[in-house]
């Protein structure tokens, strides 16, 4: 199994160390990805920001190589799910790729559905990440107000060089609840892309086209069964 990375930043970074020699190639502004160079990997993680993602785009649809994004402030084209099945590729995109995460948003669901019966309960989502991530309030932290469902105030704070922090508060008048997620190390995430970029090549049950990690994350849960 070969994996190539595009984007050896922070977390890129961390994927490259992982991989040791299942690294098939690591593209950077440098060295730019080709599709005869993504066509020699097995699978491809991708961790740019948003502002990159036209540079490169073209190419990893061309190439038909499975795909792990880790992208975050970016619009995504209304045809990518078309153009990612005329190749019969399989995509998979991550606003967060820590498997821990997925049970967050168990939690928050659960936590919303519970809401219900509360006196007027108040939701307030609050993200901190290190000084130079662009976007805010980060992507996870749209996820988590999307898994909420319920209107909710986000905030954001850029601080050092902190991993990320997201915390969910719950407030009525008489109570309050937190529910909270602390990013240690940058290799959690990497972590995850590698996992997500070997279900993509290996598990045959995941269809060509476009999945949220979260989705991926449920399909091999019920697999496993």
């Amino acid at each position: 199994m070969k994996i190539s990375v595009i984007g050896t930043g922070k977390t890129g970074g961390k994927v490259v160390e992982l991989l040791g020699d299942d690294l098939a190639e690591a593209f950077d502004g440098s060295n730019p990805p080709t599709v005869e160079k993504l066509q020699q990997a097995d699978a491809v993680i991708i961790f740019v920001h948003g502002d990159a993602v036209p540079d490169i785009l073209d190419e990893v649809i061309e190439s038909g190589t499975p795909a792990a994004w880790g992208t975050t402030g970016y619009d995504w084209p209304q045809d990518l799910e078309d153009r990612v099945k005329a190749k019969n590729a399989k995509w998979v995109l991550a606003s967060n790729f820590s498997l821990g995460m997925n049970i967050i948003r168990k939690s928050i669901e659960a936590i919303s559905a519970g809401s219900s019966i509360l006196d007027d309960p108040k939701f307030h989502i609050h993200e901190v990440h290190h000084v130079h991530k662009k976007d805010a309030p980060s992507g996870t932290a749209l996820s988590w107000k999307e898994w909420l469902n319920k209107e909710a105030e986000v905030t954001s704070a850029r601080e050092g060089d902190v991993k990320g922090i997201h915390e969910l508060t719950m407030r009525t008048g008489t109570e309050e609840i937190t529910l909270k997620h602390k990013a240690l190390d940058r290799a959690l995430f990497a972590e995850g892309a590698i996992w997500a970029a070997e279900q993509l090549i290996n598990n045959s049950k995941i269809e060509a086209g476009i999945c949220t990690f979260g989705q991926l994350f449920d399909q091999v849960m019920e697999e496993k069964e």
